[in-house]
Parts: structure tokens; C-alpha cells; sequence
């Protein structure tokens, strides 16, 4: 395995030298930016159910629970996700709805 140093840090990084681990590398790779991507689009869906509920408009809250818990269900689906964590957070986004519409 030939080792390099990076320009970024002081770590020493492995280069495979078989063909197929050097394309589960890329592969890798390619899959670590997709589920950045789909992680940083159901923190935004969580938000922006929180921010309709900070404002005060349960119809927009409601349909923005609506959208967080089915991204919450997809991601946890897939594996983005653990399915408990997935839980806990549709537990608490439902809970705070009902906490706002109660005042």
C-alpha cells in the first residue's frame, strides 16, 4: 500500500493498490456527499417545522410535521438514519405541535 501525507493535516492516509478496494473507495466517496446532502435536507425540513411553530401558525406547522416525520420515515428506510432516533424525533417534533396548539 503506498501512504501519502495530506496538505490538511498531519494524518497519513492508506492508497488501496487492489482495483476493486479502490473502487469501494470512490464508491465511498460518492456515497458519504449523497447522504451529507440528504442529512443536511431533513435537518432543513426539522427546521423549518420549527420555525412555523416559533411563528405561531399551526396550519403551516401541521403541514410542516407532516413533511419532517415522512422525511424522518424515508431516511430511517434507507439507513440515513437509526429508526429509534427517527422515533425520538417525531415523538418530540408531535409533542411540541401539541404543546403550541394547547396555549
Amino acid at each position: 500500500m503506498v501512504e501519502y501525507p495530506l496538505l490538511t493535516s498531519e494524518e497519513v492516509k492508506s492508497v488501496p493498490n487492489i482495483k476493486s478496494a479502490i473502487k469501494r473507495v470512490k464508491i465511498t466517496q460518492e456515497r458519504t456527499l449523497r447522504n451529507a446532502s440528504a442529512r443536511s435536507a431533513l435537518r432543513t425540513t426539522i427546521k423549518r417545522f420549527e420555525e412555523a411553530v416559533a411563528s405561531a401558525n399551526l396550519d403551516n406547522a401541521r403541514l410542516a410535521l407532516a413533511k419532517a416525520v415522512r422525511a424522518l420515515d424515508k431516511a430511517a428506510a434507507k439507513g440515513l438514519v437509526h429508526k429509534n432516533m427517527a422515533s425520538r424525533k417525531k415523538s418530540r417534533l408531535t409533542r411540541k405541535l401539541n404543546k403550541a396548539a394547547a396555549q
